[in-house]
């Protein structure tokens, strides 16, 4: 069982990730068989991260699958969109395979990772590392040998650890495929550095659902159920990334719909951060600024959502009387004037934080032209600080690689004292476990405890969603309270899934299969060190015969087809 910790809690979930730094390398028998595994013992779905449009694998996993699922909420992105934009990918594959555990109510969680290709993707492999670290789930990995020699599977192995180590992720064991049974002691004794459960599998026929049984039978000689579960049974603290971390956001705010002012509404950062969140339906959004020219350069941008907004026009008068009224009222003490309130009233980030005033919204993001001064400056004067607070102060959020850290009070007060520290420091823990994802894996037999917090308005630097690599947010304290439910996941557009390529090329494995129906034996010339037939007998003083599955591994297509490298990390 795989523990995850976080948040002070022990969660108990399942998730597994089979990754491989290669295609056509036989992961496939390794994905069938876990999931069986996994299914012998718990309620198990399937997560296709990203798939291709010719995908026929995934309906044979969902077959196995105990967890009712269907290809639509099994996969997450087609795999020519997250090659356009991996970043955006990373955050939407998120929020759709939370999606899907909570539909599924599944207690375990087998995911597959990116296919075989015609387009060569040198950084699929990195992405693979990146997603298994945004969903929290352990590593196996499939590593094939055919047409390589010991050292040359020994350095593939270690490279491909050390980039699933460096995105923060566990690897779990190691699955070596197109292993001779003959070699399989010899592999073991190599990988055994490592410290890890290696499993040795055969070269096997796995084209389509009429060959999984002779699959799964191969899987289950070679990886005993028992040892592939006993694989999952160690403690992992998982990282926290950007990707995740924003998903709990995100979901927190869909979870309690919330209207926001946006009063720099003309700029693109701006624009950009509030398509981003229309398209999700996290937001309601009041866009302060000139509609028709908002939405012209929206479509100058290629943005296609932002119609959804609500816009304000700052010199619409049966929105501005009021105002003057309001601000008048609130500011009487200081002598304020209807004037004096118009020429206020003039600057967006007064105009907005009236809005909020009035009841129109429920808060306002800012601080992307705007300094901190001016962004907090109409909100001390006319919404005050919380009751029982001395000070305002502001923390923010950074999110690193594997974590995120508060930055206490960067912005707002000089030289704090003794007592101001104090009081900055308990600020920022409220923020922090406000911030904190309260999100509960339906993988945990049990929820966390989640206690009632109080609401807080929220101003932003930058918007969340206006740099994707990077969230950071600015938060003060203004009354307001409310135990906002836990995140519910939001359903991104769902393509088609779908995966294996022609059957016209060989894979290693599957049995080779030319353009017509029936198997035919090799024609093509044996490689260096492909022997058909030989029985593995090697000549005095010459290199040492791959460990490559010999007789019946047929060659079609071009040469050193499976001595593909390691994609970079």
């Amino acid at each position: 069982m795989l523990i995850i910790k976080g948040d002070k809690n022990i969660v108990t979930v399942t998730r597994v990730y089979i990754a491989s730094p290669e295609g056509a390398n036989g992961r496939n028998v390794v994905a069938y068989g876990v999931l069986n595994a996994l299914t012998s013992k718990y309620k198990t779905m399937v997560f296709r991260p990203a798939v291709s449009n010719h995908d026929d694998f995934t309906p044979i996993l969902l077959a196995e699958s105990n967890a009712g699922l269907g290809v639509a909420l099994s996969t997450g992105l087609d795999v020519h969109k997250v090659r356009t934009d991996k970043d955006t990918a990373r955050g939407d594959i998120v929020g759709a395979f939370n999606d899907a555990m909570d539909v599924s109510r599944a207690d375990a969680a087998l995911i597959v990772g990116t296919d075989k290709s015609h387009v060569n993707d040198p950084t699929s492999y990195e992405f693979d590392a990146n997603v298994a670290a945004d969903l929290k789930a352990g590593v196996f990995l499939a590593v094939c040998t055919i047409n390589r020699w010991p050292h040359e599977l020994d350095e593939t192995v270690k490279l491909s650890i050390e980039g699933m180590e460096a995105a923060g992720n566990k690897v779990l064991g190691i699955f070596v495929t197109g292993c001779e049974p003959r070699h399989a002691f010899s592999v073991k004794e190599t990988l055994a550095k490592y410290g890890l459960p290696v499993w040795t599998l055969p070269q096997v026929p796995f084209t389509d659902e009429s060959t999984k049984d002779l699959a799964l039978e191969t899987f289950r000689k070679n990886a005993p159920t028992d040892e592939v579960l006993a694989a999952l049974d160690v403690d992992v603290t998982a990282p926290i990334t950007p990707y995740a971390f924003q998903f709990g956001l995100l979901g927190k705010a869909k979870s309690n719909k919330k209207t926001i002012v946006l009063p720099e509404g003309e700029e693109d950062r701006i624009i950009k951060a509030a398509d981003y969140l229309l398209e999700r339906e996290i937001v309601n959004l009041i866009i302060v600024g000139n509609k028709d020219a908002i939405l012209a350069r929206g479509k100058e941008l290629g943005l296609n959502y932002l119609d959804r907004a609500r816009f304000q026009a700052m010199d619409d008068e049966n929105v501005l009387k009021p105002m003057v009224a309001k601000l008048c009222e609130l500011r009487a003490k200081k002598g304020m004037t209807e004037e004096q309130a118009r020429k206020q009233l003039a600057d967006a980030s007064y105009f907005g934080t009236m809005l909020v005033v009035l009841g129109y919204a429920d808060g306002l993001v800012s601080g992307s032209v705007n300094s901190t001064a001016n962004t907090v400056r109409p909100a001390l004067q006319v919404i005050k600080t919380k009751p029982g607070q001395k000070l305002v102060s502001g923390a923010f959020l950074m999110c690193f690689k594997d974590h995120v850290a508060v930055f206490s009070d960067c912005a707002i007060n000089l030289n704090p004292d003794a007592e101001q520290l104090s009081e900055i420091a308990l600020q920022s823990a409220e923020t922090a476990r406000a911030s904190a994802s309260t999100r509960r894996s339906v993988c945990s037999p049990t929820p966390p405890s989640a206690p009632a917090r109080d609401r807080t308005w929220t101003w932003s630097r930058k918007p969340p969603s206006c740099s994707r690599r990077r969230l950071r947010i600015c938060r003060w304290s203004v009354p307001s309270s409310s135990t906002p439910p836990g995140p519910p996941p939001w359903p991104p557009p769902r393509p088609r899934a779908t995966m294996w390529p022609d059957t016209s090329t060989c894979s290693s494995s599957r049995t080779c299969a030319p353009a017509t129906s029936a198997t035919k034996p090799c024609s093509a010339p044996p490689r260096l060190g492909h022997r058909p037939g030989a029985a593995g007998s090697q000549q005095a003083g010459k290199r040492p015969v791959p460990w490559c599955s010999g007789a019946g591994h047929h060659q079609h297509h071009r040469p050193h087809r499976h001595r593909s490298a390691v994609s970079p990390a």
